[in-house]
C-alpha cells in the first residue's frame, strides 16, 4: 500500500507487448469483453494499482481505461496538479501523469498515461507507460505534453489496510498461546523487549509487561492486553 509498491507492480510488466495480453484480459474479466483488445494505458495503471493493493489511493472512483475520466477523478479528488513546469518539478514517484499529445493543460484533451518513476528536473519526468508502442516501456518526458498529473493518497490507503487486517486479529490476554502470540512476542523483540525470550512462548508476565511498555509508549490505555488499540501501536513504524 505504497507508491513503492505500486512502482514495484509497474516494473514487473516493463516488455509486455501486444494486445489482448494478461493485464487487459484481467480488466476485461471484470468489465466486458470489448476492453480486451483495446487501448490499454490506462487499463494497466488500474491493473497495477489493483495487484499491488493501491486501488483505493490509485482509482478514486474505481477501474478506469479512458484517461479523461480517471484525470478527472483525481481533480475531483482534489488531488490534481496541471502540467506547467513548476508543477512538473514537484512530481514524485508513484504519481500517476496524464498527458496531452496537443500541449496543452486541458483535462479533455488527455490522450494517455503513465506512472512517474523519477523526477529529472527542468520539467523531465522519467515513467512507466503502457500502450506506448503497443508496449510497456520507459520513456521521458517534458512538461510540454504533461496535461498534469494526480497524486493518489497511499498514505491513506495504507491505513486502510492496517484498519482491515487489524479487524482479523484477536484479543490477546495472558495465558494466550498459538501463532497470534509468537506474532507478539516478535513484534515485541522488533521493538527493543529482549527480556521476553525467543519468539516461541505464550503470553507470560514478562509479555504483559513489555506490551504495557508499549502501550504507554504509543499512548493507550496500559492494561497489558493487546487488541484493536494495541495492534496499531505494535505494527507501527514511527510513532
Amino acid at each position: 500500500m505504497s507508491a513503492a509498491a505500486m512502482l514495484a507492480e509497474a516494473r514487473r510488466w516493463l516488455g509486455t507487448k501486444g494486445r489482448p495480453n494478461a493485464l487487459t484480459r484481467a480488466y476485461a474479466a471484470r468489465n466486458g469483453d470489448e476492453y480486451a483488445d483495446t487501448a490499454w494505458c490506462d487499463i494497466a495503471i488500474t491493473e497495477w494499482a489493483r495487484r499491488s493493493g493501491n486501488a483505493s489511493a490509485v482509482l478514486p472512483a474505481g477501474d478506469r481505461a479512458y484517461t479523461v475520466w480517471h484525470a478527472q477523478d483525481f481533480q475531483k479528488a482534489g488531488r490534481w496538479h496541471t502540467g506547467t513546469t513548476a508543477e512538473v518539478d514537484k512530481a514524485k514517484p508513484g504519481d500517476i501523469v496524464f498527458f496531452d499529445w496537443g500541449a496543452t493543460n486541458s483535462i479533455d484533451a488527455i490522450d494517455h498515461v503513465g506512472i512517474v518513476e523519477k523526477n529529472l528536473g527542468g520539467g523531465r519526468l522519467q515513467t512507466i507507460e503502457a500502450n506506448t508502442g503497443d508496449a510497456c516501456l520507459r520513456r521521458v518526458r517534458a512538461s510540454s505534453v504533461i496535461a498534469g498529473y494526480g497524486r493518489p493518497n497511499y498514505a491513506a490507503a495504507a491505513s486502510k489496510w492496517m484498519e482491515d487486517m487489524v479487524k482479523d486479529l484477536p484479543l490477546l490476554k495472558k495465558g494466550a498461546t498459538g501463532e497470534h502470540v509468537q506474532t507478539l512476542r516478535a513484534l515485541l523483540l522488533a521493538r527493543s523487549h529482549p527480556e521476553i525470550g525467543p519468539v516461541e512462548g505464550k503470553f507470560d508476565d514478562k509479555v504483559v509487561a513489555a506490551v504495557k511498555a508499549v502501550q504507554r509508549w504509543g499512548g493507550v490505555t496500559a492494561d497489558g492486553e493487546v487488541g484493536p488499540k494495541t495492534w496499531p501501536v505494535l505494527l507501527r513504524v514511527h510513532k
